[in-house]
């Protein structure tokens, strides 16, 4: 008697819900030993797949569907958390690295590959094109989510970088793919095509956040929650409607991100919140799926190419595409060698090398299987030393940490604002005084005290010490008597 739903989708949502739930709980204890989370995922990935448990998958149609809806939330959601003022400062040198260092990375690879390990030309250049961008997902998740506590300068280039250059790494996958499945020869007209998709999906990018911002200005939604779907919507609609208008769909939605994160936001905390599990959700989505489309015999048989493209890419490709790119601005050494080191590879090669499995091309599958030893190695040796790199070159900010709690304002006007945090120093003039000593202006008022693990009610007669936090909601006139009362201790 053949099996008839709901028999097929109750076992398929199973073993979803079993592996996710697993690798979360474990990256708990990686996390205490300095593990990558996502290598987490991966290896789950692979124990349940064909050598393992004995899950089939192997559908690369399905997984570039997946694979482009991921890095469609992953890119929006690191556009919402970068700062115009953080673009800014590193526009130059974080464009020149997303663009002219992209084709600087893919050529020496493909150069190694082809030296080295004796690959045709074109499946080289191929190689170098998949695995040429950093990775925003892995960039986002190491800097934000592992306590490092990155000069600003540093940091803003690393993640304005990882979120504008997958667009040139698309571009030339797609080009070389399609030299490879047709026999036609490269030609200069990528060239052109870089340029207009990069331009039109910045502009479109801009565009289409602000209609979005104009439309959430202007209808108030029945629930809470539809706010975030409205977003996530419009992440959709902005990355579809360029792709199709010739730009990129995914430089489009990293910006739209950026304009649409810099602007007043209903429920902005709640949204931040919502974006930031589907980003998560989205990334350890394409390391479990990669996990089941691999074959430990196919991985052996490219091991030997695998690692060696891998080390190449990691210690020479990525800092000869990087060292004279930064010198011009006037970057340090220590700064220059960070930016090279954390040059990460995560979730985008795993897209980007489906897309010659799905057209036929010659040594598609060597590609895919190469890109697991590429993304294992970024993950073992960059991700999980990031950390220790910071301390060791002297690149940790003079910040204190975030807090230990937050307070948030929901509401769906977005004039409302937020509460401030801000922490006592050693130096800060409200160390040692009463709360009611401080003279708040009148618009403004104490909502929280954090003392180490305590929260306490800020009384006009608590005095604040050393390493406190101190929440305070004022209106947004009154903000600049606030931040006059804290100087340089504002941190939310």
């Amino acid at each position: 008697m053949p099996i008839v739903e709901p028999t097929p989708t109750a076992l398929l949502l199973l073993a979803v819900g079993v592996l996710a739930g697993v690798s979360v709980l474990l990256s708990a204890v990686s996390g205490r030993f300095g593990f990558p989370v996502m290598l987490l995922f991966l290896g789950i990935g692979m124990l349940a797949g064909d050598a393992g448990l004995g899950i089939s998958f192997d559908d690369h149609a399905l997984a570039f569907r997946v694979g482009t809806i991921a890095l469609v939330f992953i890119l929006f959601d690191g556009g919402l958390n970068t700062s115009v003022s953080s673009i800014r400062s590193v526009l130059g040198p974080a464009g020149v690295l997303a663009t002219v260092g992209v084709a600087a990375t893919a050529a020496l690879v493909a150069a190694g590959a082809h030296y080295l390990f004796e690959f045709p030309w074109v499946e080289a250049m191929l190689l170098g094109a998949v695995v040429s961008s950093t990775d925003a997902a892995a960039v986002f998740s190491v800097l934000r989510s592992s306590g490092i506590n990155l000069e600003r300068r540093v940091a803003a280039t690393i993640e304005v970088e990882s979120g504008a250059n997958d667009p040139m790494a698309v571009i030339l996958t797609l080009a070389i793919t399609s030299s490879l499945a047709s026999g036609e020869p490269l030609g200069a007209r990528m060239l052109l095509d870089v340029a207009v998709q990069l331009v039109v999906g910045a502009a479109l990018g801009v565009g289409g956040a602000r209609a979005g911002r104009a439309l959430l200005a202007r209808t108030r939604m029945p629930a809470a929650g539809l706010y975030a779907v409205f977003t996530m919507a419009l992440a959709l609609v902005v990355f579809g409607a360029v792709t199709l208008l010739s730009g990129s769909g995914f430089l489009a939605v990293y910006v739209a991100g950026v304009v649409l994160g810099n602007g007043p936001l209903p429920y902005r905390a709640g949204l931040l919140r919502v974006h930031d599990a589907i980003a998560w959700l989205s990334q350890t989505g394409m390391f479990l799926l990669l996990g089941l489309l691999v074959s430990p015999r196919e991985l052996a048989a490219v091991a030997v190419p695998g690692l060696g493209v891998a080390l190449l890419l990691a210690f020479v490709a990525r800092p000869l595409a990087v060292i004279p790119f930064l010198v011009p601005f006037g970057y340090r050494p220590r700064e220059i060698a960070y930016v090279a080191w954390m040059g990460l590879r995560g979730a985008v090669p795993i897209v980007l090398a489906t897309f010659p499995v799905l057209a036929n091309a010659p040594g598609a599958n060597r590609i895919f299987n190469i890109v697991f030893f590429v993304v294992v190695v970024s993950s073992l040796a960059q991700g999980s030393s990031a950390r220790a790199a910071t301390r060791w070159l002297g690149l940790e900010a003079d910040e204190p940490p975030p807090p230990p709690a937050s307070v948030d304002i929901t509401s769906a006007d977005p004039r409302v604002g937020e509460p401030a945090a801000f922490h006592i120093g050693a130096r800060s003039p409200a160390r040692g005084r009463s709360i009611a000593a401080l003279g708040f202006p009148h618009g403004a008022v104490a909502m929280l005290v954090i003392r180490g693990r305590d929260t306490i009610a800020p009384r006009g007669d608590l005095v604040l010490q050393e390493g406190d936090y101190i929440y305070v909601f004022c209106q947004p006139e009154d903000r600049p008597a606030v931040d006059a009362i804290f100087p340089g201790a504002a941190s939310a």
